[in-house]
């Protein structure tokens, strides 16, 4: 995760006008009832997942007021202007040697470890929309206990998670592609499935899409979509082009792949039993030391995966209805309803309302994945001194 990998040497140009790669460093998961372009028909959901549901009820989770989020939403609103957005633990932990800015989290170098501070920074379009509350540490937990599950499809980086907001890795060189996987035709940015394919595009990253798919639909088949840096924003690839171009090693590839395949699959399966679709996400992996492949950064987050309700799914795909989703989706469609996120200098404050209700989203759905209530922090210690003196207290214990 500190360095580019020696055989990974990709040029400055690949197919596609794609102009430059930025080699990541373990960079970084209101119900809307508006209509979507309507349809004679819709297609009828054929799935095995979704046609289980028939026999076999699926749990009902709802968003609506209840007392546990009234509670909830008090204290996030009390907490509106006390986020984490920035952190400098380089000022205030002598053992770490530099700092590195990403969207959402702070990258320190701790010598033969990574340090990870996962702020409450909301990123979209490729740049810093507000600060949500508690944002860091649910993904931070949720990344943890996601981790923590899947040791049995692939390893990952993680040492020790010292602080709600911190984690501590080794050091990775890490693959220049994320592994983007969908299950879905669905999004609202640029390289989003949706996006592409309403555009008229039927071979996207080397899948081949049938013609007459609407907004919505589960695929037949879960699907593959890589995507490297180029300049400041996601270029998509297909497999084809990470080989020839150097970002990965058939080898590598094959194996990374199938990881990412797997990973999505079993995340699918446990949302489900949770009466949630995962649907769709995005990996990142890196090499170590010791040649071994580690899943890194975070996994089914409502920050890199889209979530939706699944008891409510099909009747509103039906109707044409966007599903409920439990991510920042909605969030992004407020933003490009109010501006050109892509092009504007400047954007809009997204409204304390809206902020409220992502940081509960994600509460949310860090309970209802983990069956587990979320702990709020002490509000006594400073955050930042919190994080200080525990990052402090973990590098210790590893020397």
């Amino acid at each position: 995760m500190a360095h580019p990998l020696p055989s990974l040497n990709p040029p400055k140009t690949l197919k596609r006008n794609l102009q430059s790669f930025n080699q990541p460093i373990f960079s970084f998961p209101q119900t809307s009832s508006s209509k979507i372009t309507k349809f004679k028909k819709y297609p009828s959901i054929t799935s095995s997942t979704m046609s289980s549901q028939q026999q076999n009820p699926l749990p009902r989770v709802a968003l609506t007021n209840n007392d546990h989020k009234e509670e909830v939403m008090n204290t996030i609103k009390s907490s509106i202007y006390n986020c984490l957005s920035e952190t400098h633990l380089d000022l205030t932990v002598p053992t770490l040697k530099s700092k590195i800015r990403g969207k959402v989290r702070d990258i320190y170098d701790g010598g033969d470890y990574l340090v990870l501070v996962t702020t409450d920074r909301q990123s979209a379009f490729d740049r810093i929309l507000a600060s949500i509350p508690f944002k860091g540490q649910v993904l931070n937990e949720t990344s943890l206990w996601w981790f923590n599950k899947t040791q049995h499809i692939t390893p990952n980086a993680v040492v020790s998670v010292p602080d709600r907001n911190v984690t501590i890795a080794r050091k990775c060189s890490v693959f220049p592609v994320e592994f983007v996987v969908r299950g879905y035709v669905t999004g609202s940015t640029d390289t989003s499935l949706w996006t592409v394919y309403n555009k008229g595009v039927r071979n996207y990253c080397g899948n081949n899409l049938p013609d007459g798919l609407v907004k919505n639909q589960k695929l037949q088949e879960n699907i593959l979509t890589p995507t490297t840096k180029a300049a400041d924003h996601d270029v998509p690839v297909t497999p084809d082009e990470i080989v020839q171009c150097g970002l990965m090693t058939q080898a590598d590839y094959d194996e990374v792949s199938r990881k990412a395949m797997s990973l999505f699959e079993f995340g699918q399966r446990v949302a489900l039993d949770h009466g949630l679709i995962l649907v769709d996400t995005k990996y990142e992996f890196g090499k170590g030391p010791d040649g071994q492949i580690y899943l890194i950064d975070e996994v089914h987050t409502p920050d890199s995966s889209r979530y939706w309700v699944a008891h409510s799914y099909e009747e509103r795909f039906q109707n044409g209805l966007e599903p409920e989703n439990i991510d920042k989706e909605f969030l992004r469609l407020w933003f490009k309803n109010h501006c050109n996120p892509y092009e504007d200098e400047v954007l809009p404050d997204a409204p304390e309302e809206l902020v409220s209700e992502l940081a509960w989203r994600y509460i949310f759905l860090f309970e209802t994945i983990t069956n587990s209530r979320f702990e709020m922090p002490d509000t006594k210690e400073p955050v930042h001194d919190r994080i200080s003196r525990n990052v402090s207290q973990a590098l210790s214990s590893l020397q």
